[in-house]
């Protein structure tokens, strides 16, 4: 009897449904939080990459509800961002609408794999129920400063309260604006002057900063945004560009974002990604005098993080976005300076071609009398975020070496060429005999000791992780809830939150602002406490709001939090559930993620804990990164400024430059040969190209790589459950191999996991009929449960789902040749491989007279008398010639096999007179006892 599964699985996803089977409430079980990271509900659906986090998360949320466990296992959209925003300047349509049609589509196909999602929590990004609570969350920010001695962010109230106690000294002792205020107290100030001593401490604030630009797409973009310098989404050319834009100040928080990567469970590869992303070096600040003071500059503050190459510097680089950029240039070169600073250059540009700028500026060499070293502007650079400044080492830096050799500048080593190298221990300096004979750590000290002695420098700690910009110039996305008192932000009443998106009708971005500037109600009048017309902005009562939204990212960094409480419209979460669910236990989702998404979230969690919203310092307990599903697209290469294409076996018969353009799978004929009609009608552009032939065929280049649309190499997973089942695809994707590792998707092996379900089937069917034996099994036949049991239990422990599988292929063949149909040996097997086939086990379950879902039994339990102990058998040798053999259970230590061997009557009598020297014993392989 075959395995219905059309039948069958729509009838289990009905009842799932309609009984509400996996709606989690608090009460008085042990939880479990497990989380897809958060999907974006984009119009093409689902493909069988993305559900490979969603199946294996599934799997192991049903395991562990089997354990006794209350598991929190919910989903809901990342529903803001560009990719809606530019289908609705391409179609008119509304993002709303858009993003609507599209999670309902993502529903349809979760639901359809099987997947155990709390949809009672789902929750989107662009509900106004949702961001209600990250305005409410940025207006926090805004209000908030992070004191360092404390380590944790405090109300700003607190800081004014220090301001007006401690009044001109503390402010010359805390801001870099001393300079300007310190004939001043606080109390003297005017609101612009207090205003800009707080931006200097706000968490949120605004500042002039080189950006990523996007004139394609209109808006600035983060760096996780950005690949091979063009932006992800369209492949548009991204450019440096000084702009007034909102930040909020994650490097505040840079040592306890590496500090808590000890509290997560993860990867060592993630966890260096994100080490070196916040870029933490020990090393010194210094100031130098430079040679022509301006504007009262007298110094320059610099960060050394190898204070012992000192002796190679040979220039400065600030970034355009120093606060003395534009300051510190000397008059016949300001021209040129500003110049340099008005230019927009392409990331691209900026990676390859070396560029920058002499401001005429010098500053004094901290040892070397009357040497001079050049200061530089540069976007070519990724410079220090402290100081926003770099020294120029060219001598053992690759980058400098490029820059000095630009602009003719020596290229200074600091050791001898007398084998010795500066990553030696033996350090012989050119330029000084005071660190000649010393290692390089002794250098190092000695430096940093004559620094602080002359009181040039200063002990100090740099990171790189930079400020992230939270301004993007397009309309859909979360209102920033600021309005412009005489050019002062205020924020927005908590009470009149959230401020919604009006209604536009064009959605282009124009001149750099987002296409909120075209909406005519936005502005807000501060006595009737609303939104009003522009027309009425007076700058007496009625003034401008911000028109830049927030980026995608402010919705996805806490959005595991609301879904503890998401019904609740007092709060973003009640402290009760908080204290119930405190954080996640699994996070899943992609590598892409490891960097960004993962700082910013653990960036927002740290900072609602300071304020004392939520208990836990780290959101996520562990990360798990799934790895891809790989595809074979098929391309075309197409000669570069000509209209021709050339078959992929020509390809070296002359000295072409090609373009790869990708083409859809179902275009491709056997032997990847291309179907040039079809592709002229699906590629209407190509109508008059030339296609040069080899043997009257068009071959395609074919490449495994990861899904995507725009390679046309994407599996949609409609096409798979409806020719195979759910259940035959949950499987074979945990099949293909390790969870956290890249696999290709091959559909021709799919028929052995569906042959493998039916066999599971007919366990249980005898002539087309459900048949089950009442008969108490064999012990033989309680090994095989029990060890399968064992072998379950072990390897998801480990995530190790892809032996899982195994380990049931190998027990169902074991039973079929027993012909075992058992009812004590079949039901805990219905139960143990119900998390990876959900929908045949409900149905097996039903028929074997139960009368609630599997989800509500536990787990069967393991019986240790039956389990079987494997043995190894070990050739014991001594001096290498085989002596006696010894056999040992396949659970026992090391350790022990060594003791027992050292203490086995052969041993001790053929050591009597000898003397004992090692034991080597090469696991599962050999013991080898060498003696004098």
């Amino acid at each position: 009897m075959e395995y219905n599964f059309r039948e069958i699985e729509k009838r289990w996803q009905i009842y799932w449904k309609k009984n509400n089977v996996f709606h989690t409430k608090e009460n008085g079980k042990k939880k479990y939080y497990i989380l897809n990271m958060f999907p974006y509900p984009s119009g093409a659906g689902l493909h069988v990459g993305h559900c490979l986090g969603y199946i294996a998360s599934d799997i192991y949320a049903r395991y562990k509800r089997s354990k006794g466990y209350n598991v929190l296992n919910p989903i809901g959209f990342d529903s803001f961002g560009l990719p809606a925003e530019q289908y609705a300047i391409q179609t008119g349509k509304h993002p709303y609408d858009t993003t609507r049609q599209n999670s309902q589509k993502y529903r349809d196909q979760m639901n359809k794999i099987g997947l155990s999602f709390d949809w009672n929590r789902e929750l989107c990004t662009s509900n106004p129920n949702y961001y209600r609570w990250t305005q409410w969350m940025f207006i926090q920010i805004f209000n908030s400063w992070y004191d360092k001695n404390c380590e944790k962010a405090k109300p700003i109230d607190l800081l004014i309260e220090e301001f007006n106690k401690n009044g001109n000294d503390f402010i010359n002792a805390k801001t870099s604006f001393n300079y300007r205020f310190n004939s001043k107290t606080w109390n003297e100030l005017s609101i612009h002057e207090k205003e800009s001593i707080l931006l200097d401490y706000r968490l949120a604030y605004l500042c002039n900063n080189i950006v990523n630009w996007c004139p394609d797409l209109g808006t600035v973009l983060a760096n996780d945004e950005i690949k091979n310098g063009k932006s992800q989404r369209g492949g548009y050319p991204v450019y440096k560009k000084k702009m007034l834009q909102w930040h909020i100040r994650i490097s505040a928080y840079a040592e306890r974002l590496i500090k808590g990567l000890n509290l997560i469970d993860c990867s060592q590869s993630l966890k260096k990604l994100q080490f070196n992303w916040i870029g933490k070096s020990i090393g010194i600040d210094i100031s130098l005098n430079i040679t022509h003071p301006t504007n009262n500059i007298n110094k320059i503050k610099l960060f050394i993080s190898r204070p012992e190459m000192i002796f190679g510097i040979t220039f400065i680089v600030l970034s355009p976005d120093h606060p003395l950029a534009d300051q510190i240039g000397v008059f016949s070169h300001k021209k040129s300076v500003l110049t340099y600073l008005m230019q927009e250059f392409s990331i691209d540009e900026n990676r390859k071609n070396v560029s920058g700028v002499f401001t005429g500026n010098y500053v004094f060499h901290p040892f070397i009398q009357k040497k001079k070293i050049p200061i530089y502007i540069s976007t070519y650079f990724t410079v220090d975020n402290h100081t926003k400044s770099m020294i120029g080492i060219p001598g053992y830096e690759e980058r400098s070496k490029k820059f000095s050799q630009k602009f003719g500048l020596d290229i200074i080593p600091i050791c001898e060429k007398k084998n010795i190298n500066i990553n030696t221990n033996e350090y012989i300096c050119i330029n000084s005999d005071f660190l000649n004979g010393l290692n390089r750590k002794e250098a190092r000290e000695k430096i940093i000791e004559i620094l602080v002695e002359k009181k040039i420098g200063k002990i100090n700690t740099s990171y790189k992780i930079r400020d992230a910009i939270f301004s993007r110039q397009r309309y859909w996305g979360e209102p920033i809830p600021i309005y412009f008192k005489n050019r002062i932000p205020k924020t927005i009443p908590i009470d009149q939150l959230p401020i919604l998106l009006p209604k536009i009708d064009n959605y282009h971005p124009k001149d750099g602002k987002s296409s909120l500037i075209r909406a005519k109600n936005w502005a807000w009048d501060e006595i009737n406490m609303k939104i009003v017309s522009k027309n009425l902005i007076d700058y007496i009562n009625v003034f401008p709001i911000e028109t830049s939204t927030m980026p995608s990212w402010a919705g996805s960094s806490w959005y595991f939090l609301r879904y503890m409480d998401v019904n609740n419209h007092q709060f973003f979460l009640d402290k009760r559930k908080e204290n119930y669910w405190k954080n996640v236990d699994l996070y899943i989702g992609g590598s892409e993620h490891s960097t960004g998404h993962l700082i910013y979230a653990r960036f927002w969690h740290k900072f609602l804990k300071d304020r004392g919203w939520i208990t836990t310092e780290e959101p996520f307990k562990k990360v798990l990164n799934q790895g891809m599903i790989l595809s074979y697209s098929a391309s075309i290469l197409k000669i570069i400024g000509e209209n021709i294409f050339v078959s992929y076996g020509l390809r070296n018969q002359k000295n072409y430059s090609f373009q790869e353009v990708y083409v859809d799978l179902s275009l491709i004929k056997k032997n990847n040969e291309l179907n040039i009609e079809k592709f002229q009608k699906t590629r209407p552009e190509f109508n008059s190209s030339v296609f040069l032939l080899e043997k009257g065929t068009f071959l395609c280049k074919r490449k495994l790589e990861k899904m995507s649309k725009s390679k046309y190499n994407v599996i949609n997973p409609d096409d798979i459950y409806e020719k195979y089942g759910s259940d035959v695809f949950r499987i074979y994707e945990m099949f293909l191999g390790p969870i956290t590792q890249s696999k290709p998707w091959d559909e021709e092996k799919i028929n052995g996991i569906k042959n493998f379900i039916n066999k599971f089937w007919r366990l249980f069917h005898k002539n087309e009929k459900f048949k089950v034996s009442e008969v108490n099994p064999t012990f033989k036949e309680l090994q095989i449960l029990h060890h399968t049991i064992k072998k379950i239990q072990d390897k998801m422990q480990s995530f190790s789902l892809n032996t899982s599988i195994s380990s049931f292929m190998i027990v169902v063949n074991q039973l079929t040749m027993l012909k075992c149909n058992k009812r004590k040996i079949l039901e805990p097997l219905v139960q143990l491989i119900a998390p990876f086939a959900p929908h045949i086990a409900e149905e097996l379950w039903y028929k074997l007279g139960k009368n609630k879902s599997i989800i509500h039994y536990p787990i069967p339990f393991l019986n240790s008398k039956y389990l079987i102990v494997d043995q190894i058998t070990y050739p014991i040798m001594f001096n290498g010639k085989l002596k006696f053999i010894e056999k040992f259970d396949s659970n026992i230590s090391i350790k022990e096999i060594k003791n027992k061997i050292l203490n086995h009557p052969k041993t001790k009598s053929f050591l009597r007179e000898k003397i004992f020297k090692k034991l080597i014993l090469v696991p599962k392989k050999i013991i080898n006892i060498l003696y004098y």
